[in-house]
């Protein structure tokens, strides 16, 4: 990658969480000081290697302009931060309107407050909602049917208005699956409840679980399961860096989906793991799960003509062999 981030300071706010941590590692193999601010609900100190932390909740007003104030040098703030588990946010709609819309608000006051005008947002392909029409565009409507795809689209709506009124420089990042690991085996996916199909297979094929579920064998795909896109975090990784330049090159907007273009089934997911692991991986068919559609993967074409991106990482066996080894030495198995 040719990006030099020499002298550059950025805040990465959810820096110790899953995506946040490869994206500081890979600010600082560029030269760069990524600056984390993070409260460690979700996230974990030992993945915070690369930089400062800064414990602050962004629903914390005077601690989030605090931190600001002390990092006056910051150029650019990239946001990860939030509440994803889509269940939870069904049941407790009020904690993630609270966590994720009020703390984007107020990440975004203590930004203008600081004149700092670059920012980065994590968003997801869980803003368009349910839909038949693949490969998704940036075009399609955004009608999300989660708690979690709203609050996020909510952010987004109001980013642009920020935007408008106040010149604020922004690239939304639509995310489809993030997966894998960074290949040196330093950091990778810890979620607690764990919720993504990739972590709990491996657990599975571990025999630190029992049986997965596979929601839905009736599908009209090949295998009949359902198939996503799934792309390595470091290929995301990478995209947050490609936006960086993008701003030195005078970017000032940009709604865009991060993903490969392409799917894989569940079962594929599940044979892959078997082939790299050596394991059986044993898992009962279940009946589909309301609201699942049948495909779901991204038109990446905007983020290669814009970004100049294109996955790099996102062959499935490397996806599975990262995860793999990352915990494998988390198991110390």
């Amino acid at each position: 990658m040719s990006a030099d981030l020499s002298g550059q300071s950025h805040i990465v706010v959810g820096g110790a969480g899953y995506i946040g941590s490869h994206v500081c590692k890979m600010i600082a193999a560029l030269g760069g000081t990524p600056v984390t601010f993070d409260n460690l609900s979700s996230g974990h100190d030992h993945a915070v290697q690369w930089g400062p932390l800064v414990n602050v909740d962004l629903c914390n007003v005077e601690k989030t302009r605090e931190a600001f104030h002390a990092h006056k040098e910051a150029v650019s703030v990239i946001h990860l931060a939030s509440s994803i588990e889509v269940g939870i946010g069904e049941k407790d709609p009020a904690g993630f309107y609270n966590n994720n819309v009020i703390g984007a608000y107020n990440l975004l006051e203590a930004m203008r407050a600081n004149n700092l005008n670059r920012f980065i947002f994590s968003s997801t392909c869980a803003t368009y909602g349910e839909t038949e029409n693949v490969p998704l565009t940036e075009d399609e409507v955004q009608n999300p049917f989660s708690v979690y795809g709203k609050t996020k689209l909510t952010i987004e709506h109001m980013i642009q208005s920020y935007h408008n009124a106040y010149a604020l420089n922004y690239i939304t990042l639509r995310y489809f699956n993030a997966s894998g690991a960074d290949p040196d085996g330093d950091i990778g996916e810890e979620h607690d409840p764990e919720t993504h199909l990739i972590p709990i297979a491996l657990e599975a094929a571990a025999g630190r679980r029992g049986k997965i579920k596979i929601f839905g064998t009736d599908y009209e795909t090949p295998d009949g399961t359902c198939i996503r896109d799934y792309i390595h975090v470091n290929d995301i990784a990478r995209a947050h860096i490609l936006g960086l330049q993008r701003f030195d090159e005078g970017l000032t907007n940009l709604e865009v989906n991060i993903g490969t273009g392409n799917g894989y089934s569940n079962l594929q997911i599940l044979q892959t793991i078997e082939k790299v692991t050596g394991l059986p991986l044993p898992y009962d068919a279940t009946p589909r799960r309301p609201g699942d559609v049948t495909r779901l993967y991204a038109d990446a074409t905007r983020a290669k003509e814009v970004l100049g991106f294109e996955p790099a990482h996102s062959d499935l066996e490397n996806i599975i062999r990262t995860a793999w080894n990352f915990h494998r030495s988390r198991w110390q198995i």
